[in-house]
This record gives structure tokens, sequence and C-alpha cells, in this order.
């Protein structure tokens, strides 16, 4: 089992900055992935970015690219979402996620592990 916790989320005026956090306990897995997605009120849960654990491969939806930076911390099991020129379109609960052997890296379905999420609102 792997236990993830998210937090940094807050309130932030646009155009400012967040950092999302993603601590995992429990077991790890070379051939894993470690998302973000998130879920608007109304609106189906989407992905945001993607990091690969072996490799530290990244991947960005269109909408986030430029101003969103996955990265990872191994020693510390923690992934983080540096989230910049925040627009209020970006407010939404922030989840992380870990998949095993993802064959899509943008397909919440295929991912094995989430957490409890971190609500993120943006303010115009």
């Amino acid at each position: 089992q792997v236990q993830l916790v998210e937090s940094g989320g807050g309130l932030v005026q646009a155009g400012g900055s967040l950092r999302l956090s993603c601590a995992a306990s429990g077991r790890t897995f070379s051939n894993s992935a470690t998302g973000w997605f998130r879920q608007a009120p109304g609106k189906e849960r989407e992905f945001v970015a993607v990091i690969t654990w072996s490799a530290g491969s990244t991947y960005y939806a269109d909408s986030v690219k430029g101003r969103f930076t996955i990265s990872r911390d191994n020693a510390k099991n923690t992934v983080y979402l540096q989230m910049n020129s925040l627009k209020p379109e970006d407010t939404a609960v922030y989840y992380c996620a870990v998949g095993v052997w993802l064959t899509l890296w943008d397909d919440a379905a295929l991912y094995d592990y989430w957490g409890q999420g971190t609500q993120v609102t943006v303010s115009s």
C-alpha cells in the first residue's frame, strides 16, 4: 500500500504562485509515476502533470505548460508542483496519485493510489 498526503494549497491572487507537496509513505515502486490531477466544481477530474520515478521524465497538460513545474525528491519520497502565474481557472481541488506500469499518463482511471486532495483557490 501507498499513502499520499498533499499539502500547500490555499488562496492566492491571480498571477501569484503556490507550491504543492505530495508526500508518499509505504511501498515504493521503481516502475511508477506520480501525477497531479485537479477537479473543479461540476467538472471532471483532469490531468495536470506527471513525473516518472526512475528517469524523472515529465509531461504536462497544455493548459499548464510554461506555468507549472513538477519535480521530485527521491530521498524524501516527495513530489512537488510549483505553480506560477496562477489564473482563476486553475481553481480546483488538486490531487496527487501514483500509478504503476502506466500506459497513459493522463488517464486518472489507471492510477492506483490517491491522496485526499488540497484546495487551490485563485482570486481575480
